[in-house]
């Protein structure tokens, strides 16, 4: 059984790396993209720092089971490259995990965007982490698609 989740999942956005990096480094954007983040919409959320820099931290506090509470920290940015996140989790179960977003050229004026999820996994949990990561990995897809949709219909 492997101690570790890894999830990754991609997609091209017909857009350029520049583009795409100003967007996904503001982590307000997640709200309009991330299926998590839309979860419910009356979660209390908080903020400390300067959105889009080192250190920025978002966190979340749901009623749903679902959602939970926890907060995520924006730990490197390396411009029109990668973005890269630590995710403390308090609720529904206590856990931490990283996360990021890796930027490529694609083609002319199109950006693959590769977005990781890597979290440890400790038994009995890791018996069903199989399960997690399927649903984990739908949920990352169908934010992606999101994101897509949302920047592709933005002007250049």
């Amino acid at each position: 059984m492997a101690k570790d989740m890894v999830i990754e999942n991609s997609v091209v956005i017909n857009k350029p790396v520049s583009q795409v990096y100003e967007y996904l480094r503001l982590m307000r954007n997640q709200e309009y993209f991330s299926v998590w983040n839309m979860a419910d919409p009356d979660k209390k959320t908080t903020t400390s720092g300067i959105d889009g820099t080192e250190g920025f931290v978002y966190s979340w506090d749901s009623q749903s089971k679902n959602v939970g509470a926890g907060s995520q920290e924006l730990k490197k940015l390396i411009r029109d490259q990668k973005i890269e996140y630590v995710i403390r989790f308090e609720r529904p179960m206590k856990n931490i995990a990283s996360s990021g977003f890796t930027l490529v050229p694609a083609g002319e004026g199109q950006t693959r965007v590769t977005w990781d999820f890597r979290s440890p996994t400790s038994f009995p949990m890791s018996l069903f982490s199989w399960i997690f990561k399927r649903m984990l990995s739908g949920n990352m897809s169908d934010s992606l698609t999101n994101l897509k949709t949302i920047l592709e219909k933005q002007s250049a």
